[in-house]
């Protein structure tokens, strides 16, 4: 029975695109709406199909009715509600509206240049758009209404009274000209089997009606919404939207341009959840999920130049469970390496008779500590200090080393040192980085050319929560340990990272409303995850085969 629903949407959603070129995204967004019963507006220019998506929604219904009109600054709530029944108003003194025909008594609504619509327009569209409710009369009339779409080719004007009403429109869509040019061909060579408008024709459409073998039954349209209303939102989705709702506060379009506020109100979330409740409900899982978002970034910009910047949000909040356990890993492994490679150091040491630092405090298993610099909580890497220049010797005299000192994102009351190495463009990514000359000589580090003793062992620790200073005997120190590797199985834990971002990538593509353009954009953010998961691979190598 679930599979039957999800293969019939698809099906359906085949026949309404017949004949239509580049208008996928379009009609999987404008049926998902119907579905939901939400509204949808076509932001465009004339002649890209806006009206013939529309049209085309109407065949989704079984003994559907279609209602449509064209605005204007002179149109009256006559020309859509119907005008005033005389009769009635002859014989009971009421003020009623003969809806037969008219807007109330359709099932899809297109309305064209939609924000020229008076305000005695706009106030009743509000309350039939949220509450599929029409007040006639004394009396509320619930409507059959399943979609809305209105068309503009521009956005409504600031300052005019318009912003409750686009707040109404949760789908929005920019409709384009067809962009490949051999389907641009396809169109000019396709045959008309009957008179076609002319922007129809230019729309990319053959004007052919698509077949109506599997349309929606009314009996089907209440008990799917009833029963999708019912799904619950996972952990994971709930997550994701978090994660969402706190970037949108801080948008950034361009370098050149300050981060801006994207607002969503309280009642869009509201009904994207209904939304996202619908499409999966169409696509047989029993709850909805964070897979279900990527195509509803739609529903989440104010702006056209806004499109690109939250969509990449979507994205990177629907995969940011794996991104997070890939980073994780990566500390994880790197942490070991440093471990590793600062007791090779050691090692290298002791063998060559370099006994410089062998009262040297080790920290963490990878790092010495510097005193009285800062709050006194900054480290340099054992390695890095090891082949730092030598500041004088008796007949030797080097130069400084670059380097950079920088916070640790892992503990931000802590400061690393570092010698320049391939990883600094890492830390140059970090808040409050600043670059130094470094070198030392048997007892101290030279920072920009001031010298700052090294912790040695047994000496005073400062407690990083009170600031106070208390004696850490010798026998308590952190050294580095024999074997430096977590008893975590690093390899099957990227293996298992990497199945899950292959059951991710495999559940968005498998969304019956996911356009063809965001799987394309999906499939160009893969290669730099990718490439994370190669470097971390190479360093799981690196620490478990020295290769």
């Amino acid at each position: 029975m679930t599979l039957a629903r999800k293969d019939r949407i698809k099906l359906l959603l085949t026949e309404l695109q017949t004949g239509i070129y580049e208008k996928e995204n379009e009609m999987g967004m404008a049926l998902l709406a119907a579905l939901a019963g939400e509204s949808l507006l076509l932001l465009g220019p004339p002649g890209v199909a806006k009206s013939m998506v529309a049209r085309r929604m109407k065949h989704a219904f079984a003994h559907a009715r279609s209602f449509e009109y064209l605005m204007s600054r002179f149109s009256t709530p006559d020309e859509l509600f119907g005008p005033v029944s005389i009769a009635r108003l002859k014989e009971s003194d009421t003020y009623e509206r003969a809806t037969e025909g008219f807007l109330p008594t359709a099932d899809v609504v297109f309305l064209d240049e939609i924000w020229k619509a008076g305000p005695a327009i706009q106030n009743t569209l509000l309350t039939v758009m949220n509450e599929k409710l029409f007040r006639n009369g004394n009396r509320e009339e619930h409507l059959p209404l399943k979609l809305l779409v209105a068309a503009s080719n521009e956005l409504p004007a600031k300052g005019e009274g318009l912003e409750a009403l686009w707040d109404r429109f949760l789908v929005r869509l920019v409709c384009r000209n067809i962009q490949d040019e051999n389907t641009f061909r396809q169109m000019l060579c396709q045959t008309e089997t009957s008179p076609t408008s002319a922007e129809t024709a230019a729309s990319g459409s053959n004007g052919a009606q698509p077949p109506t073998g599997s349309p929606i039954q009314p009996d089907e349209y209440v008990r799917w919404q009833q029963e999708a209303g019912r799904l619950p939102l996972s952990p994971a989705l709930l997550d994701a939207i978090t994660r969402i709702r706190q970037a949108l506060q801080q948008v950034t379009l361009t370098d050149s341009e300050p981060a801006r506020h994207v607002y969503v109100s309280d009642r869009r979330w509201k009904h994207l959840a209904r939304l996202l409740r619908t499409s999966a409900y169409m696509q047989g899982r029993l709850a909805a999920d964070a897979e279900d978002l990527l195509p509803l970034y739609h529903c989440l910009w104010n702006e056209p130049e806004e499109i690109p910047s939250v969509r990449r949000i979507v994205w990177k909040a629907v995969a940011a469970p794996v991104v997070q356990a890939l980073d994780n890993l990566a500390q994880a492994v790197r942490a070991d390496l440093r471990a590793c490679q600062a007791h090779q150091a050691l090692q290298k040491a002791l063998r060559e008779g370099d006994h410089r630092d062998d009262d040297l405090h080790i920290a963490d298993g990878f790092f010495y500590q510097i005193e009285n610099h800062g709050t006194g909580h900054t480290y340099v890497f054992v390695t890095d200090f090891k082949r730092m220049p030598v500041r004088r010797v008796a007949e030797l005299r080097q130069a400084p080393a670059q380097g950079i000192i920088y916070t640790d994102p892992s503990q931000p009351h802590r400061r690393i040192v570092r010698m320049f190495s391939p990883d600094w463009k890492q830390a140059l990514r970090q808040e409050g980085m600043e670059q130094v000359t470094l070198c030392r000589d048997d007892t101290h580090i030279y920072i920009n050319g001031v010298a700052f003793k090294m912790r040695r062992k047994g000496s005073a620790v400062r407690n990083p929560a009170t600031g106070a200073l208390a004696d850490m005997p010798a026998g308590n120190d952190t050294t580095t340990p024999a074997k430096p590797v977590s008893s975590t199985d690093y390899e099957a834990e990227a293996e298992a990272i990497c199945t899950r971002l292959d059951e991710l990538v495999s559940r968005i593509k498998g969304n019956t409303f996911a356009a063809p353009a965001d799987l394309a954009f999906v499939d160009s953010q893969l290669p730099a995850i990718y490439k994370q998961i190669a470097l971390t691979r190479a360093d799981i190598r690196k620490l478990l085969y020295n290769e």
